[in-house]
């Protein structure tokens, strides 16, 4: 049995997103039929349709005919999820605003690009415009002060993981009460869950390999790049030990400009091999930068059993990311590409299907994750901010802690960015009294999930085993950063070790240039979101079974996951697009361009809008001189079409290309969004509010029609909760007084 299996998914979405979102529900065994236009999938000519569309079946149907839209009517009749990602306009004229009240026991699950009102959320997908139109261009490092064009669609990718979760959680919910809903995720959603919580803003600019020496790029005497992932003081003693330098430390918390110097000049010295040799001995986290085209045949693609090769009459073997979610007794799997429905699957689908049983418990108050207890032994960010989501959709989370408390709590608003909606408990685990206490909560407790290095839970005597031997119905998982086979798997790591050498890094720096550190922690947030969807998969499971199971994942995972598109590949197949130093786009109609005041992105998608955008601009001549459409970010048309931009105002060009039918949006400075009047409306910094840490930010990743969320307290303190918890839990006020003088457990905060 697999975790979804039963369930039938109607998918008429298109591109990444929703099409992703329907593949994860697929790979856990959900019987998903992808409706398609006649003109078929905007994406399919790219590799990734093949990957995000497999374990489907798919159907042509015209929706603006009514016989389609009659068709497709009786699908959603049939079907458990209906994932749409149709702009607003769209979604009213086919009547689909309000599909779940129509048919009660569905779940909707609405996928919009941008927004769900005002203008631009009329726009189709593209990814480069969702970072101009959020101020996340403006987030990345650069040499100069302009926007940086992604080359990875990171935020379309935790879309599309957040997206699938949401679908669980609401099926979770409809398990209890019979109901299903409406569910919303859309791209400003994905933007809210990758920001983090801080509603101050850095400048422009920066360091693209880094901005401090302990954590950052640095090129070796090969001229090879590895990246030294030093971000607690003690790795870096380490590090600096190791490479003879003792003596480099910061001045406060910041280190002086002859520590990058020196650093910089001693990596030098050696080849990146053997800096790599001599880091690893001192047990120093680092990492070489890779290429992608390298990374599915590695050695830790192949322990994670990320590498899949599935053979098309056409194409020959294709080769994609796995699975990214290990669950142990209702694993996923990938058994075909995208098929077509024959007559008779299309029947079998609309065949009755009996409304879903309720558990006979009542739905809870609150979002639909409400009721479900999770013992949070996460850090940093991957592991905690995975709870962090689940706190979000209305779990009630208790974080863990020792005496010394997460690292990461020196952090401020980084802090509270993955540790809201929790209480604190602070518990002596290494005392046999305290691992009594932790079994007692597990007792009680759905899940427990960490992120601590492999082993250690086994070491504290709470590891999947223990837990699941006092509570079969327990979901008990593990986020590491290289998985839990192979030699490396004990090694220390952080996110950006995995954006180095999956070879995103080389890819957003280009053939030419120096490789690129995103400031977004790319992995940490995908490991974090998709271990939310794997949990939410794992608790739907034991809906039906009566038990609970162990779910692994990793960075690791995710670093292909989070790039499937750009890596899944065949025989003859197009290449993904590569960067450049501070890229400004892909191509010169789909890149970012300095006005004279402000800057913006123009993103052609048709050579009709590349004439168009001639002739608004006073060049008709261009659109016989050059193949508009295929023309390079930096050549000789992005030079003519940079030089008339410069001397206008954005608001003008603006005005112009949109009238003329165009795709152009500005491109905001991050303080440029919160007096922006569209992402106002769309809820995009609800809720700002001041905190000992700074201003943050209080937004849902996913909005519920019957089942609203959101984080209802702020992060806790160190320990703040630990006797109201224990309480809470049942624990007798006799022995939570003898375990606090004992300091079993304390209160710290």
């Amino acid at each position: 049995m697999t975790a979804f299996a039963g369930l039938k998914v109607v998918d008429c979405s298109q591109g990444l997103v929703g099409p992703m979102a329907a593949m994860l529900l697929a790979d856990f065994g959900a019987e998903v039929l992808k409706v398609e236009p006649p003109e078929g999938d905007r994406a399919a000519a790219k590799p990734g349709y093949q990957m995000w569309n497999r374990n489907k079946r798919r159907l042509t149907l015209s929706l603006d005919e009514p016989t389609g839209r009659e068709r497709l009517e009786q699908l959603l009749a049939a079907a458990d999820v209906a994932i749409l990602d149709f702009s607003p306009r769209r979604m009213a004229a086919l009547d689909l605003l309000d599909v779940a009240q129509r048919h009660p026991r569905l779940v909707r699950l609405w996928t919009p690009p941008f927004g769900t009102t005002g203008e631009p959320s009329e726009l189709e997908a593209h990814h480069g415009a969702l970072i101009a139109l959020t101020g996340a261009a403006f987030r990345q490092s650069s040499y100069a002060e302009q926007p940086v064009y992604l080359i990875a669609p990171v935020l379309h990718y935790a879309q599309a993981a957040m997206a699938a979760g949401a679908a669980g959680a609401a099926l979770l919910e409809r398990s209890r009460s019979g109901l299903g809903q409406a569910v919303t995720v859309s791209g400003l959603n994905a933007v809210a869950l990758v920001g983090g919580a801080s509603g101050t803003f850095l400048p422009p600019g920066r360091k693209p390999l880094g901005a401090s020496p302990s954590y950052r790029l640095y090129e070796c005497g090969d001229g090879q790049f590895l990246f030294l992932a030093t971000l607690f003081s003690y790795f870096f003693q380490r590090a600096v030990a190791a490479m003879g330098l003792t003596g480099l430390a910061p001045v406060g918390d910041v280190f002086p400009e002859e520590v990058s110097e020196a650093m910089e000049a001693r990596f030098l010295q050696k080849s990146r091999a053997e800096w790599l040799e001599i880091l690893r001995e001192a047990d120093v986290p680092c990492g070489p930068v890779g290429r992608r085209e390298d990374w599915l045949a590695s050695d830790l693609i192949a322990n994670n059993d990320m590498r899949v090769v599935m053979q098309d009459a056409e194409r020959g073997p294709i080769e994609m990311p796995g699975v990214p979610i290990k669950l142990k007794t209702t694993a996923g799997s990938v058994s075909h590409l995208v098929e077509e429905a024959d007559d008779a699957a299309v029947e079998a689908f609309l065949a009755a299907t009996p409304a879903p049983a309720a558990s006979g418990r009542a739905a809870a108050a609150g979002g639909p994750l409400a009721g479900i207890k999770v013992l949070d032994l996460g850090t940093v960010i991957a592991g905690a901010y995975c709870n962090a989501i689940l706190a979000n959709l209305g779990a009630e989370v208790v974080k863990v802690e020792s005496a010394e408390g997460d690292p990461w709590r020196d952090r401020g608003v980084g802090f509270t960015a993955y540790n809201r909606g929790k209480r604190g408990l602070v518990v002596d685990l290494k005392q046999p009294a305290g691992r009594e206490v932790f079994l007692d909560l597990a007792r009680q407790s759905d899940v427990v999930l960490d992120n601590y290095r492999l082993g250690v839970r086994d070491r504290l005597g709470i590891g999947h085993e223990a837990v699941r031997a006092v509570n079969p119905r327990l979901i008990s998982g593990s986020i590491t950063t290289y998985g839990s086979r192979g030699e490396e798997t004990r090694r220390p790591g952080f996110d950006p070790l995995l954006q180095a050498r999956s070879g995103l890094m080389a890819a957003q720096g280009g053939d030419d240039d120096e490789p690129v550190f995103h400031i977004i922690a790319v992995n940490d947030f995908a490991s974090a979101s998709m271990a939310a969807f794997g949990v939410i998969a794992a608790l739907n499971a034991r809906e039906r079974t009566g038990e609970g199971q162990v779910l692994e994942t990793s960075l690791t995972n995710q670093s292909a996951m989070f790039q499937s598109g750009e890596l899944t590949t065949w025989p003859g197949a197009p290449p993904a697009p590569k960067g450049s130093r501070d890229c400004l786009g892909i191509a010169a109609l789909d890149r970012f361009y300095a006005c004279a005041d402000d800057w913006i992105l123009v993103a052609c998608a048709s050579a009709g809008e590349a004439i168009a955008l001639a002739g608004t601009l006073g060049h008709p001549e261009w659109a016989s001189a050059f193949d508009m459409m295929a023309e390079p970010r930096d050549g000789a048309l992005a030079e003519q079409i940079e030089a008339v931009l410069r001397a206008r105002p954005a608001v003008e060009v603006l005005a112009a290309l949109r009238g003329a039918g165009v795709r152009a949006v500005l491109a905001q400075l991050a303080e440029q969004t919160l007096t922006d009047r569209w992402l106002a409306a769309n809820n995009f910094l609800d809720q700002v509010h001041d905190t000992p840490h700074g201003p943050v930010t209080n937004r849902p990743y996913a909005t519920f029609s019957r089942s609203p969320c959101g984080y209802n307290r702020p992060d806790p303190g160190l320990g703040e909760h630990t006797f109201e918890v224990l309480a809470d839990y049942g624990i007798d006020p006799d022995r939570i007084a003898s375990l606090a003088d004992e300091g079993v457990v304390m209160c710290l905060s």
